[in-house]
């Protein structure tokens, strides 16, 4: 009898074991997977935007405020989510060195500004996807996309438009089966959660990262977005309360595409918008207005950087300010579109996304209030243009 208690405990001991190391394996698939589709994700996204904006070419003033409208909200968002978390300053997580390698990839060059930029512009156009560097994605990206958007239709046109569309769909169905599967995740994740802060995560700070992301959307909300339609005149309340129904539709259904008839109905319908305006604006703002998600890729980007040991410099942090705009721009119309952008951004760092997957539990909450805020910025940017082409 004297034998039982240790043979319970060192039972108990190899069952944690295994749960841990069942659970790290499963992380550690989801977050590969995660990495593999994020980086096409971003590029093909980014192509296909701006080629077909450049097919809005011939709406002029209405185009041209929407487009304004849209990187005005969207840098604020920015702005604001960086002030909060210089403010509130999340800290770095105690994580098993395991999960920290790689992070002296980032602290060691010691590259001058003009090395910096000339890193940024690729010589070759497979070695930025090889070396996972981002910025040389962003740029080719943009790049391709604002020529094809420039080229006269034609056939070939078409064809290149269709084979990067194609490619676009073949990864949305991946991402699918991805999310179908992604509970299962999840479980491992929080596991792998568990373990750390049993390990010593420090759960203080990923407290204050959740209070800087959803703190900057809802200053985004209730501030920001409606100083911006007071300075035209226009009544805050009255619009949000005209626009209530699309707002709590995306809040519930995460999705801006999904609630985008319900945007242009209660635009149309309950705040006058016309229709010409409204019709021509918002599935744009659907696509290019990510006020939420420009707040959670810089905030999270910060916060994953120093978890890998990098020093946030003011020049570093207002880099990644920019950053964080042209990415929301080009953000995918998918589920859980700004984690998965945010990770590609990441992936080419050298620091530890495995703080990915500590985040990954409860994305699913601060997607709710993303995609509101997303929906509440495509209204107002809608309701400003209307008033001022007064169409």
């Amino acid at each position: 009898m004297d034998w039982c208690p240790p043979y319970r405990h060192y039972s108990r001991t190899a069952q944690v074991d295994f749960i841990d190391v069942a659970a790290t394996f499963v992380a550690t698939i989801y977050t590969r997977l995660f990495q593999l589709l994020a980086v096409p994700i971003i590029v093909l996204a980014i192509i296909t935007t701006l080629a077909s904006l450049g097919k809005s070419a011939e709406a002029g003033r209405i185009f041209g405020r929407t487009i304004i409208y849209t990187l005005l909200t969207t840098l604020v968002a920015s702005l604001v989510g960086l002030a909060l978390f210089v403010a509130i300053e999340p800290g770095v997580l105690s994580l098993p060195a395991s999960d920290v390698e790689g992070s002296a990839a980032v602290q060691a060059p010691s590259l001058s500004y003009t090395d910096h930029i000339l890193s940024v512009v690729p010589n070759n156009v497979v070695r930025p996807f090889l070396e996972g560097n981002v910025l040389s994605l962003l740029l080719l990206a943009a790049a391709v996309g604002i020529a094809l958007s420039h080229l006269p239709v034609s056939e070939s046109r078409t064809a290149v438009l269709n084979f990067f569309q194609g490619l676009q769909d073949v990864i949305f169905l991946l991402i699918k089966a991805l999310i179908w599967a992604l509970p299962l995740g999840i479980v491992a994740f929080a596991a792998q959660l568990a373990s750390q802060l049993s390990a010593g995560v420090v759960a203080d700070s990923i407290g204050k990262y959740v209070l800087v992301v959803l703190g900057g959307n809802l200053v985004q909300f209730f501030v920001v977005l409606p100083l911006f339609l007071l300075s035209r005149g226009l009544n805050p309340v009255r619009t949000l309360r005209l626009m209530l129904p699309a707002v709590l539709m995306a809040l519930f259904t995460k999705s801006s595409a999904a609630t985008l008839p319900v945007t242009i109905s209660s635009a149309e319908n309950r705040l006058k918008v016309n229709p010409k305006v409204s019709r021509f604006v918002l599935p744009i703002c659907t696509t290019i207005n990510m006020n939420g998600c420009a707040a959670f890729i810089l905030v999270t980007s910060l916060f994953v950087l120093q978890q890998g040991g990098v020093v946030l410099t003011w020049p570093l942090m207002l880099t990644w300010v920019l950053i964080s705009v042209v990415s929301a721009v080009g953000n995918a119309g998918v589920p859980m579109g700004c984690y998965f952008l945010t990770l590609s951004l990441m992936s080419g760092m050298g620091v530890p996304v495995a703080v990915m997957g500590i985040i990954l539990p409860i994305y699913t909450i601060i997607d709710m209030v993303e995609t509101a805020v997303n929906v509440w910025s495509d209204s107002c940017v809608c309701a400003l243009t209307n008033h001022d082409l007064k169409l």
